[in-house]
């Protein structure tokens, strides 16, 4: 059987759609080759989505003492400000309840660019800025996996961005139609090595909260696990995090391994340590080990298998 699709936002160009100012696009290889066969993209425009023709004017982001506005780079008297915003608000609200697992922006986009997009100030262009409509995503949906296209080019973010999506949706899926503490603790149990590499501090916090949830109610437990869970995702595994992981998984094969066994893992992972070889090879030994003397608690942890093997991720890690 076929899996379901994970359901993630796009800026309508890097679909390869001509909406473009100059009616072009930004096509993703990546994106539409690589991803395709694993998520089910919503396409949205922003500019198309209050109206604006394709082709069109050039827009950019003004900043006067009051505000950031978006503008016509040639007549700032055209101020498409109010319009934005409104189509942003009701865009990302709709989007909100759809349970979006993440979301990828076109870059230095005045609507949709993530970070250092430009804005101008008595004629003098800062890259401070966001792009208005994904500015309002990230604001009201602070939990949402977002990334630019271009760099999904670097392994390591791209990497990041797809656990982290996959991270969404798995928890999303365990929730399913009625959150319960009992349900997030769950999920909590199947992700502690993966924030263990991601972010230790935030592995400690969370085992915390998870230990209080009777403290909360439901809603404001699960909200407030949401956040801290894929605020901790964000942060990248570094190879310090993942060789303490790979050590502690280690240590549950003491009782069975050989004295070679023990020796070959433990030069694996000091060789992944050093550079020499990437994760993909101390995890896939210590799969065969899992395999070969099982243990339930190691074999539902997400760390050593986060999304679909086939999107070949981790090979250069």
């Amino acid at each position: 059987m076929e899996a379901e699709k994970v359901r993630i936002g796009i800026s309508s160009c890097v679909l390869g759609e001509k909406v473009r100012f100059d009616s072009g696009h930004k096509i993703s290889n990546f994106v539409t080759k690589e991803l395709s066969p694993y998520l089910d993209f919503v396409s949205v425009c922003p500019e198309v989505g209050i109206g604006l023709s394709v082709p069109r004017p050039t827009i950019r982001l003004i900043s006067n003492e009051e505000r950031i506005a978006l503008v016509e780079t040639k007549d700032e008297t055209k101020d498409y400000t109010e319009s934005m915003l409104s189509f942003s608000h009701n865009t990302v609200d709709q989007l909100s309840q759809d349970k979006l697992c993440g979301y990828i922006v076109c870059a230095k986009s005045p609507t949709c660019g993530m970070e250092r997009v430009k804005v101008y100030k008595h004629k003098r262009a800062d890259k401070e800025g966001i792009g208005m409509y994904t500015e309002v995503l990230m604001t009201k949906m602070p939990w949402l996996p977002v990334e630019e296209d271009g760099r999904l080019n670097d392994p390591v973010l791209k990497e990041n961005f797809i656990t982290r999506v996959y991270s969404l949706q798995d928890f999303y899926d365990s929730m399913g139609d009625e959150v319960t503490a009992g349900k997030v603790v769950a999920f909590h149990s199947r992700y502690k090595l993966s924030l263990m590499a991601h972010d230790p501090s935030s592995y400690k916090e969370l085992g915390r909260l998870v230990a209080n949830v009777k403290e909360y109610d439901t809603e404001e437990f699960y909200q407030k696990y949401r956040l801290g869970f894929m605020l901790a995702m964000k942060k990248r595994a570094s190879r310090k995090n993942n060789t303490n992981v790979l050590m502690h998984i280690q240590g549950y094969f003491k009782k069975y391994l050989d004295k070679q066994q023990k020796a070959e893992l433990a030069k694996v992972i000091d060789e992944y340590r050093t550079g020499i070889l990437p994760l993909l090879a101390p995890l896939t030994l210590i799969k065969h080990y899992i395999s070969t003397y099982p243990d339930e608690y190691l074999a539902n942890q997400k760390y050593l298998e986060p999304y679909p093997q086939e999107l070949r991720l981790r090979y250069g890690l």
